[in-house]
């Protein structure tokens, strides 16, 4: 199987090193991004499969970097976590496509088994790679 292409995208540097482990022991190929304006230049150059992205980040948000991954590539899924029991931003991000969401501190397992379900449901409807549809 091939490794499936994962960024993730959240402001606290200390929570992104341990997934990272974690995550390319299940045979994920990750990279992260701190910030929204980052995740969204690395999206126009590099084809990503799935996203798993924070809510609450300084300047760019989680919700308003959703509406852009959306625009770049619709294909692309996306988990959303927020550490704030936020359900307004939750729904939000479910309107402006995210896959489902996930509050933080969340269970590892939980989170594995939502990113095999976003990426079963976008192998179904027929998600590309975003460097075919990627605009500058």
């Amino acid at each position: 199987m091939d490794k499936i292409s994962l960024l993730l995208v959240d402001d606290e540097v200390e929570f992104l090193a341990p997934m990272v482990k974690r995550l390319k022991r299940r045979n994920y190929h990750v990279q992260t991004s701190t910030s929204g304006p980052d995740a969204i230049d690395f999206i126009r150059k590099n084809p990503v499969e799935l996203v798993v992205l924070d809510v609450q980040m300084p300047g760019m948000d989680g919700i308003e970097t959703l509406a852009e991954i959306k625009r770049i590539d619709p294909s692309i899924g996306v988990i959303m976590l927020t550490g704030h029991a936020n359900i307004e931003a939750a729904i939000t991000g479910m309107d402006l496509g995210a896959f489902d969401y996930l509050m933080k501190p969340m269970n590892f397992d939980e989170l594995v088994y939502k990113l095999q379900d976003v990426y079963r449901e976008r192998q179904i409807l027929g998600g590309k790679n975003n460097s075919e549809n990627a605009r500058p």
